[in-house]
């Protein structure tokens, strides 16, 4: 199947309508893990061509996805990753935590962007940023589209990382999404300190579902609280 190319359409009515010089693109990655951070690209690219083959990350294989991630680091005009910890999402929930680690992100930029395309149709980001939504917008906006391969390449390094220190997890494999070899390590050991200890996926572990955290704060939906259980390698 073939993808139509991101384009800069939304970045340049941004700057028609809005005045907006600088925006940056902003995509997540680890809303569905059981385990791990939410991690956040903020990215700047200007209005220049992007490189060959640029599109979501989850439309790309692993391979081409690192490679692609390599060069987006030299070819972005700035770029800067925000996280939110496993005991942030517990605590927060996570539209709350994709605020956090996103506004942690656009803070780290080297200049402040006028305006945030920001992909999906939810504004977890609200004020003081201004903010455009765009559905798919990993897919038909160039900065989402870089923000979304760095994201991904960077928090599965991260992953990778902590699946040396626990290799019965297989975060190597699954980067801390539910997988059948990452639900048997956890029936079979429990969690790590890196799981998320709120989610309702406790609710199907008998012999650590005592250990389910519960949080004092508004009901979240079924994506936010871990009740998706599909896959996104």
């Amino acid at each position: 199947m073939t993808y139509e190319p991101p384009t800069h359409r939304v970045e340049r009515s941004l700057r028609a309508t809005t005045g907006a010089r600088m925006v940056a693109g902003v995509d997540e990655v680890g809303r569905g893990a059981w385990a791990g951070p939410v991690t956040v690209c903020a990215a700047v690219t200007g209005l220049r061509r992007p490189p060959e083959g640029l599109t979501d990350s989850k439309l790309l294989t692993p391979k081409r996805r690192t490679e692609l991630a390599g060069v987006l680091e030299g070819w972005v005009t700035s770029h800067a990753l925000g996280h939110a910890s496993p005991q942030e999402i517990d605590e927060l929930g996570m539209t709350a935590a994709l605020r956090l680690a996103a506004g942690r992100a656009l803070e780290a930029l080297p200049v402040r962007p006028d305006a945030v395309i920001l992909d999906g149709k939810h504004d977890y980001l609200g004020a003081p940023w201004r903010v455009r939504t765009v559905i798919k917008g990993d897919q038909s906006c160039v900065a989402v589209a870089a923000a979304s391969v760095i994201a991904k390449v960077c928090r599965d390094a991260m992953m990778a990382e902590l699946g040396l220190e626990f290799p019965d997890f297989d975060f190597v494999g699954n980067a801390g999404y539910p997988s059948p070899v990452h639900r048997a390590a956890l029936e079979s050991l429990g969690p790590t300190v890196h799981h998320r200890m709120s989610w309702a996926y406790w609710d199907g572990l008998p012999h650590w579902r005592h250990l389910k955290r519960e949080r004092v704060v508004p009901r979240q939906t079924s994506l936010e609280s871990g009740g998706q259980l599909g896959f996104d390698f």
